[in-house]
């Protein structure tokens, strides 16, 4: 593998990963919301100074996570299945996206718990 490639493999990653970091977030983020306004008024009580840290400590560790599709795509760009790969990453997405989702939404209901 020479440079151009893994430069150019790199730059195709970026081109297809990061605009969908957008979707990403704007699922978890809606994910959350919606189990605030679930238990609201109740989950007004998690809304503080730490609370609001906390939630921002808890979208850095997903964005980190996000990263981890990186290294699936550069590798797998580096195989002999590079074309086939790249018509199918979108279930990457959607698995990616999902299993966060679940995770997001096990945090939201422990932090907005019903009363």
């Amino acid at each position: 593998m020479d440079g151009r490639f893994l430069r150019d493999s790199v730059t195709d990653a970026i081109r297809y990963w990061q605009p969908r970091r957008l979707v990403y977030n704007g699922i978890l983020f809606a994910v959350v919301l919606i189990y605030f306004v679930l238990a609201y008024p109740a989950s007004r009580s998690a809304v503080s100074v730490d609370g609001a840290f906390f939630l921002f400590l808890l979208a850095v560790l997903a964005n980190v996570a996000y990263c981890a599709v990186y290294v699936v795509d550069i590798f797998a760009q580096a195989s002999d299945y590079r074309e086939r790969w790249k018509s199918y990453r979108w279930v990457m997405l959607v698995l990616g996206t999902s299993f966060a989702g679940i995770i997001a939404r096990f945090w939201a209901v422990a932090m907005f718990p019903k009363k």
